[in-house]
């Protein structure tokens, strides 16, 4: 089934149960797949690598918001984002725990064959690829620093 049928089903649920926070965060996630969908090159349906990739960007928005809200001593605005941020991260796969994420960043920098810190890019590049959706960005380019500086 894919994201976009299982997102309305469970609108329709959400809004018979009233449950606001819910509901927000289902409908950024149908507004994000809808928009995807209608991107210069994409075809009739979006692939799951594509559905996952636009679940994702929402959920580092959320993340960035919810830092700045805090920072603004805004924490009404920030457990609103918190609410939704949740409903997001239960239609990602099950994230990797950083010592999973630390065997494959150096499994990946093995096969490439880079030693040097300098080619820290050719990595996270090659890591972003391999882990999309299993870990997010900044876990990846943190964890291939740490790997690279020793």
């Amino acid at each position: 089934m894919s994201l976009i049928i299982k997102i309305d089903t469970e609108i329709k649920s959400a809004m018979l149960a009233k449950q606001g926070a819910r509901l927000r965060g289902l409908r950024a996630i149908k507004a994000a797949l809808l928009l995807a969908k209608t991107e210069k090159g994409v075809s009739e349906d979006l692939s799951e690598e594509a559905e996952l990739k636009a679940v994702q960007k929402q959920i580092k928005q959320r993340r960035d918001s919810i830092e700045i809200y805090k920072q603004q001593n805004r924490a009404d605005l920030a457990k609103i984002e918190e609410e939704e941020l949740e409903v997001l991260e239960e239609f990602m796969p099950k994230q990797m725990s950083t010592e999973e994420l630390k065997a494959a960043i150096e499994t990946l920098v093995a096969e490439l064959g880079v030693t040097d810190p300098k080619e820290m890019g050719k990595v996270i590049g090659a890591a972003n690829k391999a882990l999309a959706g299993k870990s997010d960005g900044k876990a990846i380019a943190d964890m291939v620093k740490q790997v690279l500086a020793k």
